[in-house]
């Protein structure tokens, strides 16, 4: 399930480096609950529409967000949070929450990113943060969403995803998270599989450290 929140910007400039202060937001909605540190089942895009300036993102208009969830019972959690108080930082402030059902997605394989996707794997004594070109790329892409579903209790033997790296715009992009600079992905992807594995990646997002905003899918 997916709820797409209108925000009011009343013509802010917002750091670039706000994904901190988004995910503080996100957790605030959700109160305390046992999401906080553990494999994340659900996922949130950026904020939408913002024009680069020398000092960050201007917003001249209302802009949008969406929040998914595998779990309903969170995304009511997450609805009840924002009624009681829909602001978020900086001036920002929820002004419209509309809910979405899980889609048909049977016909579908191919799946924009709404916040680029994050992958990383700990090699000897570094952390290798993985790109969509790299051979591993696929592999870590299913492996991680292969826990999530054992999580969920789901099982599915035709399930394949791979980064679509014929895409001409494909890339990356640098997002600094409490001053840790992360190299993710700006690449769909294509996932194969029962229409329930689909929809389970449409909610829960791909990749690592979907509950601090990567990894969320169109």
């Amino acid at each position: 399930m997916r709820i797409h929140l209108r925000i009011q910007t009343t013509n802010k400039t917002i750091p670039f480096d706000h994904q901190p202060l988004l995910t503080g937001t996100i957790h605030k909605w959700l109160g305390w609950n046992d999401e906080h540190g553990e494999i994340s089942l659900y996922s949130f895009s950026q904020l939408e529409g913002g024009k680069a300036t020398s000092e960050g993102l201007l917003f001249w208009k209302d802009t949008i967000l969406f929040f998914s969830s595998y779990d309903p019972a969170l995304i009511k959690r997450m609805i009840t949070g924002i009624q009681s108080d829909p602001s978020m930082f900086y001036g920002l402030k929820v002004s419209e929450i509309i809910i979405q059902e899980d889609p048909d997605l049977s016909e579908r394989n191919l799946f924009h990113v709404a916040s680029p996707i994050f992958l990383k794997r700990r090699v000897g004594e570094k952390v290798d943060h993985i790109l969509y070109n790299d051979p591993r790329a696929s592999d870590c892409l299913k492996e991680t969403l292969l826990t999530k579903m054992t999580k969920a209790g789901l099982a599915d033997e035709s399930f394949d995803i791979r980064f679509d790296t014929t895409y001409t715009k494909a890339g990356t992009k640098k997002i600094t998270y409490n001053k840790v600079q992360n190299r993710a992905n700006w690449c769909p992807v294509i996932i194969e599989g029962k229409l329930e594995t689909k929809q389970f990646a449409w909610n829960v997002g791909l990749g690592n450290s979907t509950g601090i905003g990567f990894g969320a899918i169109k």
